[in-house]
Protein backbone atom coordinates (compact mmCIF):
# COMPACT_ATOMS: atom_id res chain seq x y z
CA UNK A 1 0.00 0.00 0.00
CA UNK A 2 1.53 3.46 -1.10
CA UNK A 3 1.99 5.84 1.87
CA UNK A 4 1.15 9.60 2.30
CA UNK A 5 3.42 11.14 5.02
CA UNK A 6 2.71 13.68 7.36
CA UNK A 7 4.09 16.50 9.56
CA UNK A 8 1.84 18.04 12.74
CA UNK A 9 3.18 21.35 14.07
CA UNK A 10 1.19 21.79 17.63
CA UNK A 11 0.97 19.24 19.70
CA UNK A 12 -1.95 20.20 21.95
CA UNK A 13 -5.70 19.50 22.49
CA UNK A 14 -6.16 18.98 19.02
CA UNK A 15 -2.85 17.88 17.89
CA UNK A 16 -3.31 15.36 20.51
CA UNK A 17 -6.54 14.11 18.93
CA UNK A 18 -5.44 14.53 15.44
CA UNK A 19 -2.91 11.86 16.30
CA UNK A 20 -5.79 9.73 18.83
CA UNK A 21 -7.43 9.22 15.17
CA UNK A 22 -4.96 8.48 12.96
CA UNK A 23 -4.05 5.14 15.57
CA UNK A 24 -7.59 4.33 16.37
CA UNK A 25 -8.83 4.62 12.82
CA UNK A 26 -5.95 4.13 10.77
CA UNK A 27 -7.06 1.12 9.53
CA UNK A 28 -10.81 2.06 8.07
CA UNK A 29 -8.99 5.69 6.50
CA UNK A 30 -6.46 3.38 4.56
CA UNK A 31 -8.92 1.06 3.43
CA UNK A 32 -10.74 4.24 2.40
CA UNK A 33 -7.93 5.87 0.37
CA UNK A 34 -6.13 2.85 -0.98
CA UNK A 35 -2.85 4.30 1.01
CA UNK A 36 -1.59 4.64 4.48
CA UNK A 37 -1.07 8.02 6.25
CA UNK A 38 2.15 8.02 8.21
CA UNK A 39 2.98 10.44 11.05
CA UNK A 40 6.41 11.16 10.70
CA UNK A 41 7.24 13.89 12.96
CA UNK A 42 5.89 15.99 15.32
CA UNK A 43 6.52 19.85 16.62
CA UNK A 44 5.86 21.29 19.66
CA UNK A 45 7.82 23.67 22.04
CA UNK A 46 6.94 21.12 25.40
CA UNK A 47 7.43 17.42 23.95
CA UNK A 48 7.08 15.93 27.56
CA UNK A 49 3.79 16.53 28.76
CA UNK A 50 1.78 13.60 28.68
CA UNK A 51 -0.95 14.14 25.92
CA UNK A 52 -2.39 10.80 26.91
CA UNK A 53 -1.44 8.95 23.42
CA UNK A 54 1.48 7.28 23.05
CA UNK A 55 4.09 7.96 19.96
CA UNK A 56 7.81 7.06 19.28
CA UNK A 57 10.07 9.17 20.71
CA UNK A 58 11.79 10.02 17.73
CA UNK A 59 8.52 11.31 15.61
CA UNK A 60 9.43 14.28 18.58
CA UNK A 61 10.65 17.38 18.24
CA UNK A 62 11.12 20.86 19.49
CA UNK A 63 12.54 22.59 15.93
CA UNK A 64 9.38 23.53 13.70
CA UNK A 65 12.05 23.06 11.01
CA UNK A 66 12.53 19.29 11.34
CA UNK A 67 9.03 18.97 9.75
CA UNK A 68 9.05 21.99 7.27
CA UNK A 69 12.50 21.04 6.10
CA UNK A 70 11.70 16.93 5.85
CA UNK A 71 11.81 16.27 1.72
CA UNK A 72 9.61 13.12 2.41
CA UNK A 73 6.73 14.91 4.33
CA UNK A 74 3.83 15.42 1.80
CA UNK A 75 1.26 17.29 3.71
CA UNK A 76 1.97 19.81 6.84
CA UNK A 77 -0.79 20.04 9.80
CA UNK A 78 -0.79 23.15 11.66
CA UNK A 79 -2.83 23.83 14.70
CA UNK A 80 -0.33 25.97 16.99
CA UNK A 81 -2.72 29.29 16.63
CA UNK A 82 -2.82 32.44 16.58
CA UNK A 83 -0.87 34.85 14.09
CA UNK A 84 2.69 33.80 14.45
CA UNK A 85 4.85 31.94 13.59
CA UNK A 86 1.91 30.34 12.05
CA UNK A 87 1.69 32.44 9.59
CA UNK A 88 5.68 31.84 8.74
CA UNK A 89 5.32 28.36 9.40
CA UNK A 90 2.50 28.14 6.58
CA UNK A 91 4.30 30.13 4.19
CA UNK A 92 7.46 28.10 4.71
CA UNK A 93 5.49 24.79 4.07
CA UNK A 94 3.88 26.48 0.59
CA UNK A 95 6.85 27.87 -0.49
CA UNK A 96 8.21 23.81 -0.28
CA UNK A 97 5.63 22.75 -2.26
CA UNK A 98 4.17 21.15 0.65
CA UNK A 99 0.33 20.82 1.07
CA UNK A 100 -1.19 22.51 4.19
CA UNK A 101 -3.97 21.61 6.65
CA UNK A 102 -4.71 24.54 9.38
CA UNK A 103 -7.52 24.64 12.08
CA UNK A 104 -6.30 28.25 12.21
CA UNK A 105 -9.29 30.56 11.72
CA UNK A 106 -7.44 33.89 13.31
CA UNK A 107 -5.02 33.42 10.72
CA UNK A 108 -6.85 33.19 7.87
CA UNK A 109 -9.01 36.05 8.97
CA UNK A 110 -6.04 38.55 9.11
CA UNK A 111 -3.64 36.79 6.60
CA UNK A 112 -5.80 34.90 4.41
CA UNK A 113 -5.15 37.06 1.10
CA UNK A 114 -1.71 36.70 1.50
CA UNK A 115 -1.45 32.66 1.97
CA UNK A 116 -4.53 31.29 0.09
CA UNK A 117 -3.20 33.44 -3.08
CA UNK A 118 0.37 31.98 -2.39
CA UNK A 119 -0.93 28.75 -2.46
CA UNK A 120 -2.75 28.88 -5.64
CA UNK A 121 0.22 30.51 -7.40
CA UNK A 122 2.79 27.69 -5.65
CA UNK A 123 -0.48 25.30 -6.96
CA UNK A 124 -0.40 23.64 -3.65
CA UNK A 125 -3.66 22.55 -1.75
CA UNK A 126 -4.20 24.17 1.78
CA UNK A 127 -7.44 22.70 3.75
CA UNK A 128 -9.02 24.65 6.81
CA UNK A 129 -12.49 22.78 7.22
CA UNK A 130 -11.33 22.76 10.96
CA UNK A 131 -11.14 26.54 11.16
CA UNK A 132 -15.28 27.21 11.10
CA UNK A 133 -17.28 25.26 12.61
CA UNK A 134 -15.34 21.87 13.62
CA UNK A 135 -16.94 18.82 12.50
CA UNK A 136 -19.90 20.77 10.29
CA UNK A 137 -18.32 20.85 6.66
CA UNK A 138 -19.15 24.24 6.08
CA UNK A 139 -15.97 25.03 4.32
CA UNK A 140 -16.20 22.03 1.74
CA UNK A 141 -20.29 22.90 1.31
CA UNK A 142 -19.58 26.19 0.03
CA UNK A 143 -16.42 25.46 -2.30
CA UNK A 144 -17.71 22.31 -3.94
CA UNK A 145 -21.99 21.40 -2.74
CA UNK A 146 -23.14 25.07 -3.42
CA UNK A 147 -20.89 25.40 -5.96
CA UNK A 148 -23.75 26.47 -8.58
CA UNK A 149 -25.34 28.07 -5.94
CA UNK A 150 -25.44 32.26 -5.67
CA UNK A 151 -25.63 33.10 -2.27
CA UNK A 152 -27.19 35.46 -0.42
CA UNK A 153 -26.39 35.09 3.18
CA UNK A 154 -24.80 33.33 5.83
CA UNK A 155 -26.05 33.15 9.63
CA UNK A 156 -24.11 31.27 12.14
CA UNK A 157 -24.19 30.27 15.95
CA UNK A 158 -20.24 29.49 15.38
CA UNK A 159 -18.58 29.96 18.98
CA UNK A 160 -20.05 27.01 21.40
CA UNK A 161 -18.61 28.60 24.38
CA UNK A 162 -21.09 31.87 23.79
CA UNK A 163 -23.65 29.46 23.07
CA UNK A 164 -23.32 27.17 25.90
CA UNK A 165 -23.59 30.60 28.23
CA UNK A 166 -26.76 31.69 26.77
CA UNK A 167 -28.47 28.59 26.58
CA UNK A 168 -27.79 27.94 30.61
CA UNK A 169 -28.71 31.46 31.25
CA UNK A 170 -32.28 31.10 28.82
CA UNK A 171 -32.94 27.23 30.04
CA UNK A 172 -31.88 27.30 33.84
CA UNK A 173 -32.12 30.84 34.45
CA UNK A 174 -28.66 31.55 35.78
CA UNK A 175 -26.62 35.28 35.67
CA UNK A 176 -23.66 35.59 32.99
CA UNK A 177 -20.79 35.32 35.17
CA UNK A 178 -22.24 31.70 36.92
CA UNK A 179 -22.91 30.45 33.47
CA UNK A 180 -19.15 31.09 32.28
CA UNK A 181 -18.17 30.01 35.69
CA UNK A 182 -19.80 26.41 34.70
CA UNK A 183 -18.27 26.85 30.97
CA UNK A 184 -15.09 27.52 32.37
CA UNK A 185 -15.39 24.13 35.04
CA UNK A 186 -16.48 21.74 32.56
CA UNK A 187 -13.69 22.65 30.10
CA UNK A 188 -15.96 24.15 27.23
CA UNK A 189 -14.44 27.76 28.31
CA UNK A 190 -11.16 29.05 28.32
CA UNK A 191 -9.35 30.29 31.56
CA UNK A 192 -9.48 33.56 29.54
CA UNK A 193 -12.13 33.61 27.34
CA UNK A 194 -12.51 37.14 26.25
CA UNK A 195 -12.44 36.05 22.48
CA UNK A 196 -15.27 33.58 22.72
CA UNK A 197 -16.95 36.21 24.97
CA UNK A 198 -16.43 39.39 22.98
CA UNK A 199 -17.65 37.48 19.71
CA UNK A 200 -14.20 37.73 18.28
CA UNK A 201 -13.82 34.36 17.17
CA UNK A 202 -16.86 34.44 15.51
CA UNK A 203 -15.93 37.47 13.75
CA UNK A 204 -12.72 35.46 12.26
CA UNK A 205 -14.94 32.64 11.43
CA UNK A 206 -17.46 34.92 9.54
CA UNK A 207 -14.38 35.98 7.77
CA UNK A 208 -13.51 33.12 6.43
CA UNK A 209 -16.59 32.39 5.02
CA UNK A 210 -17.44 35.65 3.43
CA UNK A 211 -14.34 35.24 1.20
CA UNK A 212 -15.01 32.12 0.40
CA UNK A 213 -19.02 33.00 -0.34
CA UNK A 214 -18.67 36.17 -2.27
CA UNK A 215 -15.07 36.06 -3.19
CA UNK A 216 -13.99 38.80 -1.78
CA UNK A 217 -11.02 39.96 0.10
CA UNK A 218 -12.13 40.65 3.71
CA UNK A 219 -10.64 43.63 6.23
CA UNK A 220 -11.16 41.89 9.98
CA UNK A 221 -10.65 45.49 11.37
CA UNK A 222 -13.76 45.87 9.36
CA UNK A 223 -16.16 43.59 10.54
CA UNK A 224 -18.71 44.95 13.48
CA UNK A 225 -18.30 42.85 16.84
CA UNK A 226 -20.22 42.82 20.11
CA UNK A 227 -20.02 40.07 22.45
CA UNK A 228 -23.10 38.93 24.90
CA UNK A 229 -21.40 40.61 28.07
CA UNK A 230 -23.91 42.56 28.58
CA UNK A 231 -26.83 40.04 28.35
CA UNK A 232 -28.36 39.49 31.44
CA UNK A 233 -31.56 37.37 33.12
CA UNK A 234 -33.99 40.53 32.37
CA UNK A 235 -33.30 40.39 28.48
CA UNK A 236 -33.57 37.15 28.52
CA UNK A 237 -36.70 36.85 30.37
CA UNK A 238 -38.29 39.84 28.29
CA UNK A 239 -37.20 38.06 24.81
CA UNK A 240 -39.36 34.91 25.90
CA UNK A 241 -41.84 36.52 26.55
CA UNK A 242 -42.01 38.06 23.25
CA UNK A 243 -40.80 34.29 21.47
CA UNK A 244 -37.11 35.00 20.74
CA UNK A 245 -34.02 33.47 22.13
CA UNK A 246 -31.02 35.51 22.43
CA UNK A 247 -28.06 33.85 20.15
CA UNK A 248 -24.33 35.39 19.17
CA UNK A 249 -24.95 35.43 15.81
CA UNK A 250 -22.70 35.71 13.22
CA UNK A 251 -24.38 37.36 10.01
CA UNK A 252 -23.18 37.67 6.52
CA UNK A 253 -26.03 39.05 3.99
CA UNK A 254 -24.76 40.15 0.09
CA UNK A 255 -27.52 41.87 -1.60
CA UNK A 256 -25.33 42.41 -5.02
CA UNK A 257 -23.71 45.53 -4.28
CA UNK A 258 -22.35 45.44 -0.59
CA UNK A 259 -22.19 42.51 2.09
CA UNK A 260 -23.95 43.19 5.84
CA UNK A 261 -20.89 41.45 7.90
CA UNK A 262 -21.39 41.58 12.03
CA UNK A 263 -21.38 39.57 15.12
CA UNK A 264 -23.50 40.98 17.68
CA UNK A 265 -26.24 39.05 20.40
CA UNK A 266 -29.69 38.46 18.16
CA UNK A 267 -33.07 37.58 18.66
CA UNK A 268 -34.45 34.92 16.89
CA UNK A 269 -37.92 33.69 16.26
CA UNK A 270 -38.26 30.16 18.90
CA UNK A 271 -39.89 28.44 15.83
CA UNK A 272 -37.06 28.43 14.14
CA UNK A 273 -34.48 25.47 13.72
CA UNK A 274 -31.31 27.22 14.35
CA UNK A 275 -33.03 28.90 17.51
CA UNK A 276 -32.98 25.82 19.33
CA UNK A 277 -29.53 24.87 18.50
CA UNK A 278 -28.37 24.47 22.44
CA UNK A 279 -25.63 23.73 24.20
CA UNK A 280 -22.21 24.00 22.47
CA UNK A 281 -23.82 22.56 18.95
CA UNK A 282 -23.11 24.81 16.51
CA UNK A 283 -25.55 26.06 13.30
CA UNK A 284 -24.46 27.35 10.24
CA UNK A 285 -27.69 28.53 8.00
CA UNK A 286 -26.81 29.10 4.48
CA UNK A 287 -29.32 31.02 2.13
CA UNK A 288 -28.65 30.79 -2.17
CA UNK A 289 -31.08 31.45 -4.87
CA UNK A 290 -31.47 27.89 -5.80
CA UNK A 291 -32.58 25.73 -2.51
CA UNK A 292 -33.49 28.76 -0.15
CA UNK A 293 -32.41 27.73 3.16
CA UNK A 294 -29.47 25.09 4.17
CA UNK A 295 -29.15 24.88 8.25
CA UNK A 296 -25.88 22.33 8.98
CA UNK A 297 -25.45 21.80 12.44
CA UNK A 298 -22.82 20.03 14.68
CA UNK A 299 -20.32 19.98 17.01
CA UNK A 300 -18.46 23.21 16.86
CA UNK A 301 -15.71 22.89 19.09
CA UNK A 302 -13.68 20.39 21.09
CA UNK A 303 -10.56 18.08 20.44
CA UNK A 304 -12.48 14.95 18.62
CA UNK A 305 -14.56 16.53 16.26
CA UNK A 306 -12.06 19.26 15.16
CA UNK A 307 -9.40 16.99 14.85
CA UNK A 308 -11.90 14.46 12.81
CA UNK A 309 -12.30 17.77 10.39
CA UNK A 310 -8.21 17.63 9.76
CA UNK A 311 -7.79 14.04 9.36
CA UNK A 312 -10.87 14.60 6.74
CA UNK A 313 -8.20 17.73 5.27
CA UNK A 314 -5.65 15.74 5.16
CA UNK A 315 -7.49 12.55 3.06
CA UNK A 316 -8.89 14.99 0.71
CA UNK A 317 -5.37 16.21 0.17
CA UNK A 318 -3.75 12.38 -0.21
CA UNK A 319 -6.85 11.34 -2.50
CA UNK A 320 -5.31 14.68 -4.87
CA UNK A 321 -1.68 13.51 -4.11
CA UNK A 322 -2.42 10.08 -5.36
CA UNK A 323 -4.46 10.64 -8.21
CA UNK A 324 -2.57 13.31 -9.73
CA UNK A 325 -4.75 16.03 -9.09
CA UNK A 326 -3.73 19.85 -8.52
CA UNK A 327 -5.00 22.82 -8.10
CA UNK A 328 -8.51 21.26 -8.31
CA UNK A 329 -10.75 23.36 -5.98
CA UNK A 330 -9.21 26.83 -5.91
CA UNK A 331 -8.19 27.76 -2.10
CA UNK A 332 -10.29 30.50 -1.84
CA UNK A 333 -13.23 28.74 -3.91
CA UNK A 334 -12.74 31.76 -6.43
CA UNK A 335 -9.36 31.86 -8.95
CA UNK A 336 -7.54 34.64 -7.60
CA UNK A 337 -8.29 36.26 -10.94
CA UNK A 338 -11.96 36.23 -10.10
CA UNK A 339 -11.57 37.59 -6.85
CA UNK A 340 -13.48 41.33 -6.72
CA UNK A 341 -13.78 43.83 -3.87
CA UNK A 342 -17.05 44.18 -2.59
CA UNK A 343 -17.53 46.96 0.20
CA UNK A 344 -18.89 46.19 3.41
CA UNK A 345 -21.62 48.40 4.69
CA UNK A 346 -21.27 50.22 7.93
CA UNK A 347 -23.20 49.21 11.38
CA UNK A 348 -25.32 52.29 11.05
CA UNK A 349 -26.21 51.47 7.19
CA UNK A 350 -28.15 48.52 8.01
CA UNK A 351 -31.80 48.25 8.96
CA UNK A 352 -33.13 45.76 11.17
CA UNK A 353 -36.19 45.41 14.19
CA UNK A 354 -34.82 46.40 17.32
CA UNK A 355 -35.03 44.96 21.26
CA UNK A 356 -34.75 47.97 23.69
CA UNK A 357 -35.03 47.87 27.07
CA UNK A 358 -34.99 51.34 28.88
CA UNK A 359 -34.37 51.59 32.48
CA UNK A 360 -36.45 54.85 33.75
CA UNK A 361 -37.97 56.67 36.72
CA UNK A 362 -41.70 55.67 37.60
CA UNK A 363 -43.06 59.06 37.33
CA UNK A 364 -46.11 60.49 34.43
CA UNK A 365 -44.55 61.58 31.19
CA UNK A 366 -41.75 59.16 30.81
CA UNK A 367 -43.71 56.31 28.31
CA UNK A 368 -44.89 59.52 25.91
CA UNK A 369 -41.70 61.40 26.03
CA UNK A 370 -39.84 58.38 24.84
CA UNK A 371 -42.10 57.18 22.15
CA UNK A 372 -42.05 60.75 20.97
CA UNK A 373 -38.21 60.93 20.61
CA UNK A 374 -38.53 57.64 18.53
CA UNK A 375 -41.09 59.21 16.77
CA UNK A 376 -39.04 62.05 16.14
CA UNK A 377 -36.43 59.52 14.27
CA UNK A 378 -38.70 57.76 12.03
CA UNK A 379 -38.84 54.80 14.97
CA UNK A 380 -42.26 52.75 15.15
CA UNK A 381 -43.13 50.61 18.22
CA UNK A 382 -44.65 46.82 17.44
CA UNK A 383 -45.33 46.00 21.33
CA UNK A 384 -44.14 46.93 24.65
CA UNK A 385 -43.74 45.35 28.00
CA UNK A 386 -43.72 47.74 31.01
CA UNK A 387 -42.21 45.27 33.87
CA UNK A 388 -42.05 45.88 37.86
CA UNK A 389 -39.85 48.26 39.52
CA UNK A 390 -36.47 46.17 39.48
CA UNK A 391 -35.05 44.15 43.04
CA UNK A 392 -32.96 47.04 44.06
CA UNK A 393 -35.40 49.84 43.20
CA UNK A 394 -33.38 51.63 40.72
CA UNK A 395 -36.31 52.11 38.17
CA UNK A 396 -38.60 50.33 36.40
CA UNK A 397 -38.07 48.82 33.35
CA UNK A 398 -39.39 49.58 29.94
CA UNK A 399 -39.38 47.44 27.10
CA UNK A 400 -39.89 47.89 23.43
CA UNK A 401 -39.83 45.93 20.24
CA UNK A 402 -39.77 48.42 17.37
CA UNK A 403 -40.68 47.72 13.52
CA UNK A 404 -38.23 47.77 10.56
CA UNK A 405 -35.71 51.20 11.14
CA UNK A 406 -32.75 52.22 10.54
CA UNK A 407 -29.50 51.72 12.56
CA UNK A 408 -28.79 54.91 11.94
CA UNK A 409 -31.88 56.31 13.52
CA UNK A 410 -32.31 54.56 16.15
CA UNK A 411 -28.50 55.13 18.00
CA UNK A 412 -29.24 58.66 17.51
CA UNK A 413 -32.73 58.44 18.99
CA UNK A 414 -31.14 56.79 21.81
CA UNK A 415 -28.18 59.07 21.78
CA UNK A 416 -30.90 61.55 22.99
CA UNK A 417 -33.46 59.43 25.22
CA UNK A 418 -30.06 58.51 27.90
CA UNK A 419 -29.70 61.79 27.95
CA UNK A 420 -33.20 62.12 29.84
CA UNK A 421 -32.95 63.11 33.52
CA UNK A 422 -35.68 59.95 33.97
CA UNK A 423 -33.51 56.96 32.45
CA UNK A 424 -31.31 55.64 34.91
CA UNK A 425 -28.62 53.97 32.75
CA UNK A 426 -27.96 53.52 29.04
CA UNK A 427 -30.12 51.76 27.55
CA UNK A 428 -30.09 47.99 25.84
CA UNK A 429 -30.43 47.08 22.20
CA UNK A 430 -30.35 43.65 21.09
CA UNK A 431 -30.79 43.68 17.06
CA UNK A 432 -34.09 41.23 15.61
CA UNK A 433 -33.14 38.58 13.21
CA UNK A 434 -36.09 36.90 11.70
Amino acid sequence: MDSVKIGLIGFGTIGASVVRILQKNGDIIGQRLGASLDLVKIADLDITTDRGVTVAPEMLTTRAGDVLEDPAIDVVIELIGGYEPARSFVLQAISRKKSVVTANKALLARHGDEILSEAERQGVAIRFEAAVGGAIPIIRSIKEAFVANRIHAIEGIVNGTANYILSKMTDDHVDFQDALKEAQAKGFAEADPTFDIEGIDSAHKIAVLTRLAYGTPVRFEDIYVQGITSITREDIRCAQEFGFRIKLLAISKFDGTSIDLRVHPAMLPEDKPIANVNGVFNAILVRDDLMEENLLVGHGAGGLPTGSAVVADVVDIARDIRSGSRGRVPPQAFPVASLQNIPLKKIEQIEAEYFLRFLVLDKPGVLSRISGILGQFGISIESMIQRRRDSEGKGVPLVMMTHLSREKQVQAALEEIDRLDFVCEPTVLIRVEK
